[in-house]
């Protein structure tokens, strides 16, 4: 094996994964709860960018309920931002879920 070659590829993948973190960055996904009462918009590595709530929602009475829509639909949003960092990495690592690598959620 050439050891230039590999370090050259090793180099070649680092700047592909640099390139889709700064993609998954800009994307943005939205979570929703409560048949879209609430929804919570991240990005692409699992940063929450803002919440919306439906005014109806927003009652001394239904404090609990409200808080347990936002934590639904954050989740909601987490998990779809880990499932696109997964596909966007199985395009570089050929499909291999490698820990570590497949998912930039911070």
């Amino acid at each position: 094996m050439d050891m230039s070659k590999i370090m050259e590829q090793a180099q070649q993948m680092q700047q592909k994964m640099k390139q889709i973190q700064d993609d998954l960055a800009k994307k943005t996904i939205v979570g929703s709860a409560g048949g879209g009462m609430v929804q919570v918009t991240v990005n692409g590595q699992g940063d929450v960018l803002g919440i919306e709530i439906e005014k109806q929602l927003i009652s001394a009475d239904e404090t609990q309920m409200l808080q347990d829509l936002i934590v639904a639909a954050t989740n909601d949003g987490l998990t779809k931002a880990k499932e696109l960092s997964k596909q966007e990495l199985g395009s570089l690592t050929g499909g291999l879920d490698l820990p570590g690598l497949t998912n930039f959620m911070r």
